[in-house]
């Protein structure tokens, strides 16, 4: 396999994908706190159209970088981008969702319980690509180490 092929799998993943998950992540909890929806849709689109471009401008710096030089992977970029969805929360009158003591302590910003914790949490089409992409990144890193004489 190409080692270019898992990085543009997965950049071709993300393109289709990201914009609908800024959206689905306002309109999933106005949803389920029963706000007016076509004003969330409305303002999750806009605000979706405005992000989308600049989240996936730092995937692609981020998957095109040597993977020595990633000091984050994809999916905690899109964890740093909830400023966009939570805004148009905030805006909507959404109220902040219960969360654990955990999830308090690793996403303090995230009142809505929006960060995706795995691949599927933004959409179900990242989790091939994004598997893949992981797994040759570990193995590109590893066979590195290896030929530098380290384990």
């Amino acid at each position: 396999m190409d080692p270019a092929d898992p990085v543009d799998s997965l950049r071709a993943a993300l393109r289709a994908t990201v914009h609908g998950w800024l959206v689905r992540s306002v309109t999933t909890v106005v949803a389920a706190q029963g706000l007016d929806r076509d004003a969330a849709l409305a303002a999750a689109t806009t605000m979706a159209d405005d992000a989308a471009p600049r989240v996936l401008a730092e995937v692609d710096a981020l998957l095109l970088a040597d993977v020595d030089e990633q000091r984050e992977n994809p999916l905690a970029l899109l964890r740093r981008h909830l400023d966009g969805p939570t805004a148009v929360l905030d805006a909507l009158g959404a109220r902040a969702v219960p969360r654990d003591e955990m999830q308090r302590s690793i996403h303090p910003d995230d009142h809505y319980a929006i960060a995706p914790a795995t691949w599927t949490d933004v959409d179900e089409s990242l989790r091939e690509p994004g598997l893949v992409w992981g797994a040759w990144k570990a193995a590109t890193v590893l066979a590195r180490r290896r030929s530098d004489g380290l384990r």
